[in-house]
């Protein structure tokens, strides 16, 4: 099968500058997914769609191919994911007359990736011929059917199936909640062409660890101490890549 692993990588950041290659224990962020994708057994195309030149530089030298900037027009914050998927796509067919049948989808903002999940969720969607896509999440640590919203003042609850009682219930009278994160997303690109939708009505549902998602400063430096204090397989692969 053709994979293809599309990293999208805007210029513009407003929680950390130039956040996608702010240097993180030595290597720009963006080197960190790069990595994840090489690693990858799976995987045989790794492609990043930026709109930032600098950003397009430093992704080749870490052995990403960047064949196109992407317009403005689908660069900026109320941009969809769809716009530069389609947009890919659109410029692979025409200009290289190559077609993946799957995209893997891998966010910058989540570092902290272990290849062998990006693997196992490959070949878990590729045995299910029903799901149009797959999508990673992690357990949530606590219901969201326990919190409250407001009105004038006072607690409501959070939907019209839930009551303030509700919230002192024990967790283990609620169904587990995921919620969805950058660890790995993978899209059925005839799925995309038939129905112009990144994920379809059958999204098969993948479950990691939290990968932790950086869109502040304070997350960026939780990482790094993580790293720190953890180790990292991506940046060891990164130091014996030798780049």
């Amino acid at each position: 099968m053709k994979i293809l692993a599309l990293i999208p990588a805007r210029g513009g950041s407003k929680g950390v500058p130039k956040k996608n290659i702010k240097l993180l224990e030595d290597y720009p962020l963006i080197a960190y997914t790069i990595a994840a994708a090489k690693a990858s057994k799976n995987i045989n195309k790794v492609l990043v769609s930026t709109d930032f030149s600098d950003i397009r530089d430093i992704a080749l030298d870490f052995g990403a191919e960047v064949p196109f900037l992407r317009p403005n027009k689908i660069a900026g914050e109320k941009s969809q994911d769809i716009d530069y998927v389609l947009h890919a796509l659109e410029y692979l067919e025409k200009e290289e007359d190559y077609i993946p049948d799957l995209i893997v989808l891998l966010r910058v903002t989540t570092p902290l990736r272990e290849v062998q999940y990006i693997d196992e969720a490959i070949e878990k969607l590729i045995l299910d011929t029903d799901a149009t896509s797959l999508r990673s999440s992690h357990l949530a640590a606590e219901s969201p059917f326990k919190w409250f919203c407001t009105s004038n003042g006072y607690y409501t609850p959070i939907s019209d199936a839930s009551s303030l009682e509700d919230a002192n219930k024990p967790r283990q009278s609620f169904k587990n909640i995921y919620i969805p994160n950058g660890y790995v997303d993978i899209l059925k690109v005839k799925q995309i062409k038939i129905n112009n939708s990144l994920y379809g009505e059958k999204i098969l549902a993948y479950i990691t660890p939290n990968g932790y998602e950086i869109d502040t400063m304070e997350e960026f430096e939780y990482i790094q101490y993580l790293i720190q204090r953890h180790g990292s397989d991506l940046l060891e692969f990164l130091k014996k890549e030798n780049i």
